[in-house]
């Protein structure tokens, strides 16, 4: 029944999209004439300005911008001799051939014009065209993380977090416009980690090795359908020059302590063979500060006032590589492969007091906890891929197959004192040692398979087959008259196990001026969670349909609307569902839920462009069973356990501008602001009811400043208010960071220097009053650090020959020389 369904569904957007047109020569007025543009890595070029000339004189006949598929349309055009003519900001201009059209013409199609990065040889300089820092394209936001003079010395995570409209709280959530829900990819894969070891996994990963960062907040049916809030794709660096090239970069910081990063690439092309490393070296001393303020009262209205303090200086030792190879097995046919990893071992003493009273501010007993949790964490992927170019209008297969294993292991101990107000001892102290060995293993494989039909149709169709598995184990001791012996009330072992069916397909169609993409996505997913001690097992399988629209309509060459509508699903990540009970103190634990279920968002957009300046969006969208985060506290035992449930529903609404500014020409910038609500409701939750919800809003200015040859300084401010997210509250926070960059040696070198959080006043500010639990969260982490990184590069700087499907270079000055 539900293979019908998709089948069926497949077959309404084949009818749907299906044309006449597409098959046979239809009598017009006049004749039309087809195209599509793409860059160097074969991506559809939105919005490029494409001109009809006259061959004879180079004079405009028409113009027109590119759609979202990178197709364009000229019509009612009379028989003549023509080039056509594209442009767009930071690539070369290009031009087809000459083309003659007659009268018994009734479409005519161009062969698709790729567009290259702008750049030129001068010796052996090269100067290449700076795209903007941040770029608005028609379904994502990018950050140009390559010209961002605060990308040097910074971890990914530093840098995404000066994203627009990003946001990551103390646990590593990301949130994007405010909302949580977001997928994170590196380079158009999935990264399937949970928040803690997604932040290991871009602490460990150089800013200087990222290209750009990409915010889909409405992906279509291509991408996973995971992500409510969309998807953040990191874009690494590739090599783009022949022979034997690289760079170095020292970098050295302080904060609270000082820190480090070095990194080296090393690559080399040459006839069909591109070779490409990179390894990153960081060490980092640093230091968070918490105090958390808790009031339980218990079932006769009695309450006990917690007050903890706690210091971590976590120490951490990072090393990252990269090693790939591509080669050219024909013109139409690439393959290759990458291996990456890292391998870390972090330190994290920490001292937590713990005061407790009948009464505000008096103390009636206190606790001190000193611990220290060793870890060392190891990370190895291996991608092997197929890029076929099947003809030169676009048809292409590509084949992925992937294998990651994340091996992570924890030692901890804590040693906890118990004291009255004058220091004497109360009891006994408690000894605590934990061994948490876990360990991920990830297999994908993928196909995806691209068709362009007259350059008005495109269809991309596509399987993905994915399998994680994770085991976790903890065992626990605790001391017993000098000895340590099994708890067995912490000792557990977790095994689960996901596997994920998927296939999709996109159709989009542009008539004239309007762009119409409809896709559908099926994903089976089949998994099961194992409770080994107890003998418990959660199983589920389920099939899901996403559905994906976009309408995007030219108005004319300064004005652009679109709509889009999308259907999409969070999982629980794996360590929400991982039952274990991890210690922080005596009176503080954290644990999964294993029969969480996943959220599902309906999600609705309308964006507005206004001269590919001034970006405005509205959107809504709809969670059910949101996924959030809740205290559950024994009133007995006073112990307060925080775990994941699902809500009844979340309802997002927001309104985003952004537009990049030019003051003068050594002045310009970026500026984005989000005004958002958010609110939740659940009819049962804890033994209440939930409906609550808040008006907040985002602010983030990028400003750069080129204020000499060779001199380059940046300025990012972002400001967030406060918030609402399920039972807890959260307080603005606000930074701003600055940099400036020095080239020289011919632009070989540079020098860079930055602060980030100039003021020191980023910290988190979280509060909770819900049901018998009144909880107050102050955590301040190292955030003002001044760092200076240099870059050295070396080796060739020719770049790579580009191979054109057409060329007309007797004619590009004369095309030039007319503008």
């Amino acid at each position: 029944m539900k293979t019908s369904i998709i089948k069926n569904t497949i077959l309404l957007l084949l009818f749907i999209f299906s044309s006449p047109e597409l098959y046979a020569q239809n009598p017009i007025s006049g004749i039309k004439i087809f195209g599509s543009l793409s860059d160097e890595k074969n991506k559809p070029m939105d919005y490029a300005t494409v001109s009809l000339l006259r061959a004879k004189d180079s004079s405009i006949v028409k113009g027109t911008l590119s759609m979202e598929t990178g197709a364009y349309i000229f019509d009612h055009i009379l028989p003549g001799s023509y080039i056509v003519k594209a442009t767009e900001i930071g690539y070369d201009d290009v031009i087809s051939h000459i083309f003659g059209v007659a009268d018994s013409s009734a479409n005519f199609t161009i062969p698709v014009l790729k567009l290259q990065t702008s750049s030129k040889t001068l010796g052996t300089v090269t100067i290449t065209a700076a795209k903007p820092v941040i770029e608005r394209k028609s379904d994502r936001t990018v950050l140009n993380v390559e010209n961002s003079v605060l990308a040097a010395g910074n971890s990914a995570l530093e840098i995404l977090a000066r994203a627009p409209g990003v946001t990551i709280d103390q646990n590593g959530n990301i949130s994007l416009n405010g909302k949580q829900g977001v997928t994170v990819m590196i380079n158009d894969k999935l990264t399937y980690l949970s928040a803690e070891q997604l932040t290991t996994l871009l602490r460990s990963t150089d800013g200087s090795t990222i290209h750009s960062i990409e915010l889909l907040t409405n992906p279509s049916s291509k991408y996973d359908a995971a992500g409510s809030s969309g998807i953040i794709n990191i874009q690494l660096k590739t090599n783009k020059k022949t022979g034997t090239n690289g760079s170095i970069t020292l970098g050295a910081g302080y904060g609270n302590y000082g820190k480090d990063r070095n990194t080296l690439t090393l690559n080399h092309e040459e006839g069909r063979l591109n070779v490409f490393s990179t390894f990153s070296h960081d060490d980092n001393k640093s230091q968070i500060n918490a105090n958390l303020k808790r009031i339980v009262t218990d079932s006769t209205g009695v309450k006990t006032y917690f007050n903890q303090l706690s210091s971590v200086i976590p120490i951490d030792h990072n090393n990252s590589y990269r090693l790939g190879a591509d080669y050219d097995l024909t013109a139409q046919n690439t393959i290759g492969f990458i291996i990456n990893g890292y391998f870390n071992n972090e330190k994290d003493p920490s001292n937590d007091l713990t005061y407790i009273g009948s009464q505000p501010n008096v103390t009636s007993s206190y606790q001190n906890t000193l611990s220290e949790i060793n870890q060392t964490n190891k990370n190895f992927a291996l991608n092997l891929n197929d890029r076929i170019k099947l003809d030169t209008n676009g048809q292409q297969l590509n084949v992925d197959l992937d294998y990651s294993r994340f091996n992570n292991n924890s030692n901890s101990q804590y040693n906890t004192y118990f004291y009255l107000p004058d220091g004497s001892s109360i009891i006994s102290p408690a000894f605590l040692k934990e061994q948490t060995p876990s360990v991920i293993d990830i297999r994908t494989a993928k196909a995806d398979y691209m068709l362009s039909i007259n350059n008005i149709l495109k269809l991309e169709t596509g399987v993905k087959f994915s399998d994680v598995k994770t085991d976790n184990n903890l065992e626990a001791q605790q001391q017993v008259n000098g000895s340590y012996e099994n708890d067995a009330t912490l000792t557990n072992r977790f095994i689960y196990d996901e596997k994920i069916d998927a296939g999709y397909i996109n159709l989009s169609k542009t008539y004239k001026n309007t762009t119409i993409q409809a896709g559908l996505r099926a994903e089976y997913t089949n998994s099961s969670g194992d409770l080994i001690n107890t003998n418990q097992e959660v199983i589920r399988h389920y099939l899901d349909l996403f559905p994906n629209v976009v309408i995007n309509h030219t108005l004319n060459d300064q004005n652009q609307i679109s709509f889009s509508y999308s259907r999409r699903i969070d999982r629980p990540g794996y360590d929400d569902l991982n039952p274990f009970i991890y210690y922080i103190d005596q009176y503080t634990y954290t644990k999964g839920n294993p029969f969480l279920n996943p959220q599902y968002t309906n999600k609705f957009e309308l964006n507005y462009t206004f001269d590919k300046i001034i970006n405005l969006s509205l959107g809504y969208s709809r969670t059910n069973d949101a996924i959030t985060a809740v205290l559950l506290t024994d009133a007995e035992s006073n112990i307060t356990d925080q775990t994941k449930v699902n809500l009844q529903q979340q309802n997002y609404y927001d309104l985003n501008a952004n537009s990049p500014y030019t003051i003068s020409k050594w002045w310009t910038g970026n500026i984005s602001a989000t005004v958002f609500y958010t609110g939740f409701k659940s009819d049962s939750l804890l033994g209440g009811t939930l409906n609550r919800g808040q008006l907040s809003y985002l602010f983030n200015t990028t400003q750069i400043f080129d204020i000499a040859k060779g001199y380059k300084a940046e300025l990012i401010s972002i400001y967030e208010s406060a918030l609402t997210y399920g039972i807890y509250s959260v307080r603005p926070h606000y930074s701003n960071d600055i940099g400036m960059n020095h080239s020289f040696d011919n632009s070989k070198a540079n020098v860079k220097f930055s602060v980030s959080d100039i003021f020191n006043t980023n910290r988190d500010r979280v509060s909770s009053n819900y049901q018998t639990d009144n909880i107050n969260i102050n955590q301040k982490l190292e955030s003002r650090i001044i760092r200076l990184t240099f870059t050295y590069n070396f080796g060739s700087n020719k770049l790579k020959t580009i191979q054109h499907e057409s060329g007309a270079d007797d004619l590009k000055e004369r095309v030039k020389g007319s503008n």
